[in-house]
């Protein structure tokens, strides 16, 4: 399933992909077919990406509660807490397992943070 971003036919990739029960949905961004979206502002950028990828997996028939998996990077140390903050009350009572990486940069310098996530359904 494609979301529209320009990346996604520049760069061959699907926004998610569902190999029976198994489904990984693509490292995502606050971005859309414009580009980045609420540059500089990590709290909003973290928000979308997770409302994102849970209407990504709603395409494919599953739900967050079906997530078993999720990456988190940030391009920022001191902002690491409180995107892990909005990811713990997004999942809360799902638990899913978690990585949170400090990275140099993302593709944009305006975007502060990605997350990709695999699901079980």
């Amino acid at each position: 399933m494609k979301s529209g971003t320009s990346w996604e036919s520049k760069y061959a990739y699907a926004r998610a992909k569902q190999i029976g029960p198994l489904i990984e949905v693509a490292g995502t961004t606050a971005s859309d077919t414009n580009g980045p979206l609420f540059p500089g502002d990590h709290k909003q950028q973290t928000k979308y990406i997770l409302d994102k990828m849970e209407a990504a997996l709603h395409e494919l028939g599953a739900s967050k509660h079906d997530v078993i998996r999720t990456r988190m990077y940030v391009t920022d140390a001191s902002i690491a807490d409180e995107v892990a903050s909005i990811h713990g009350v997004f999942f809360a009572g799902i638990d899913p397992a978690s990585t949170l990486l400090v990275v140099k940069s993302l593709l944009d310098p305006s975007m502060l943070v990605e997350i990709e996530m695999s699901a079980y359904k």
